[in-house]
């Protein structure tokens, strides 16, 4: 292992960073690559950071290191990448392993030897070159499901020094593709109120024409002034049924490129202005993602190249214009979208001006401060992408604040005064925002200052105090009080909180504390008994779960183990 460690460093300084080194990362599993999910694919609130492999819908399957390197970071938690695993490799990338099922015995044995140090299931650690090497295709890890994973797959990354995720195909992974993109839907923006598009100035949904190439036409549009598009796109794969995202848009206005998006990389510190990138009104209200072929205000994305006017044509009166779209998946499969332009100058009505009684100027340069009664929202600098009139109101203890359609940068902060409640029932109050067609309460995250409870959130809303005086339930899942459970390798127990949520829990063993694996989609707490803590043959078992705003309940029982 010393040698090792030595030629690892030998290496990492006789490497740089090339482009896109070929024939250097293996596929981190033992069968063909099958995606769930692409590179950089629109998620709701990101852009999805690296390839879903599909395991054929089941968990357990050997996870191999995709090249040597060295373990640089391991966490375990119960949302996000669930189980995750960083190895750095000695060219300066870093691959990332998550939602697995677990490590393998190394690195479980290692993870656990913390998880019991620290008494929890979360743990996160960052490590040094010198603590744990792994050779070329060993077996790291087991595919699994943990997390916020809406089904068994891998989630697999490749990151480059700066910690910037990149498309892993780009480093020889081989997936099977010979199908091109295609469109669903194709819309003209009108960037001022001085613009128009088919005698309106206002988003226009364009009739989409296929046609046996494969290729699209759009009926012609008559318009004036500056406009912008935007287009829905997925790509497929020959293996895969999934509405995959796509890797390429170029958008040419008359013969010169307009915009270039480019899916090759991005940073964390970008990904959430895929909400400023895609039309979120529309996306909130028809549940479609419509991509903006040109460049708002306050849209950092490092995913635009070559933007002509930020991506806006001018159309003049009386004049004949093209505009063409060319969208491509990674394997270069590529559709044309072409839009027929006649430059017509219409005047139109102007519409009336929305009633804003109940509305308030919300400044995206600086803060702003809403306040009615004992409720006070702060927006602060740069929450909002446009100063935006929002809907403001308080009835009772409710807070109607707009509807989830306007993007926002960042959390605003929403505080309720309770001063005129009693000091016991401050501690079970909570934040609630509405959601669904049952209008059902959920709890947003809050913390309590004096008499003061604030909540953060990107989203508009209804919002509410709500009260929570009922604790978790407890049930036992797999054994009986006061039985043998022998035969069992887990200790399996539910726990479930219909109001606040669960906040934390604990779980004891004859006064021992013992790791329980957290599985909130499931409900359920896992104790494995070769973990070797539970030894004695009488044995006492104490769970105290919490949620959000304090209520605890206690479940004891005796079991017995030989």
């Amino acid at each position: 292992m010393k040698q090792f460690l030595i030629l690892f460093l030998l290496t990492c300084s006789a490497y740089g960073q090339s482009e896109y080194p070929q024939d250097y990362f293996r596929n981190p599993l033992d069968i063909s690559l099958v995606l769930a999910g692409t590179f950089a694919e629109l998620r709701s609130t990101h852009f999805h950071g690296g390839l879903d492999i599909k395991t054929q819908q089941k968990e357990g399957l050997k996870v191999y290191t995709a090249a040597q390197g060295y373990v640089s970071r391991i966490k375990v938690s119960h949302f996000g990448y669930g189980k995750a695993l960083y190895i750095t490799h000695p060219n300066g990338y870093t691959t990332v392993y998550g939602h697995l099922k677990k490590f393998s015995k190394r690195l479980e044995d290692y993870i656990k030897e913390c998880q019991y140090e620290k008494e929890s299931y979360e743990v996160e650690m960052f490590l040094g070159v010198e603590e744990i090497l792994v050779e070329p295709n060993e077996v790291i890890a087991y595919s699994g499901n943990t997390g916020s994973s809406g089904g068994p797959h891998l989630h697999f990354e490749i990151r480059d020094n700066q910690e910037r995720p990149m498309n892993p195909l780009l480093f020889g992974l081989e997936v099977k593709d010979s199908k091109a993109p295609y469109v669903t839907a194709i819309f003209a923006y009108p960037k001022d109120e001085n613009a128009t598009i088919n005698g309106k100035n206002q988003r226009a949904e364009l009739r989409l024409i296929p046609r046996k190439t494969g290729d699209y036409m759009v009926e012609e549009i008559k318009a004036h002034g500056a406009i912008g598009f935007g287009v829905t796109s997925n790509d497929k794969q020959d293996l895969a049924p999934n509405k995959n995202g796509v890797s390429n848009i170029q958008s040419f206005f008359n013969g010169n490129k307009s915009l270039e998006v480019d899916f090759k990389r991005f940073s964390f510190d970008e990904t959430k202005h895929i909400k400023r990138y895609v039309d979120y009104e529309y996306y909130k209200s028809k549940k479609s993602k419509i991509q903006k072929l040109f460049i708002e205000k306050n849209n950092p994305l490092s995913l635009f190249k070559d933007p002509y006017d930020n991506g806006y044509v001018m159309i003049k009166d009386s004049t004949s214009s093209v505009y063409k779209i060319r969208i491509r998946d990674y394997h270069d499969n590529e559709t044309w979208v072409t839009i027929p332009i006649k430059g017509k100058l219409e005047t139109i009505k102007k519409d009336s001006i929305d009633n804003v009684t109940t509305k308030s100027l919300v400044h995206s340069n600086k803060p702003t401060t809403l306040t009615s009664g004992f409720v006070t929202v702060n927006f602060y600098e740069n929450t909002l992408y446009d100063d935006t009139y929002i809907d403001f109101k308080v009835s009772s203890d409710t807070l109607f604040l707009g509807e989830d359609r306007i993007p926002m940068q960042k959390n605003f902060y929403i505080n309720y005064d309770l001063s005129n409640y009693k000091s016991e029932h401050q501690e079970k109050l909570f934040i609630a925002r509405f959601y669904g067609n049952y209008w059902k309460p959920y709890y947003v995250t809050s913390s309590r200052k004096g008499n003061v409870l604030t909540a953060k959130t990107k989203a508009l809303g209804t919002f509410a105090l709500a009260t929570d005086l009922t604790p978790p339930t407890i049930k036992p899942i797999n054994f009986q009080d006061k039985k043998w459970i022998s035969k069992y390798r887990y200790l399996k127990v539910k726990i479930e909180d219909d109001l606040s949520g669960i906040s934390k829990y604990r779980a004891t063993v004859n006064g021992k504390w013992i790791l329980m694996e957290y599985d909130y989609k499931t409900n359920t707490l896992t104790h494995d008994f070769n973990d070797n803590i539970v030894k004695d043959t009488k044995n006492e078992l104490k769970i105290i779960v919490t949620d959000n705003v304090g209520n605890s309940s206690t479940f004891e029982a005796t079991f017995f183990r030989k």
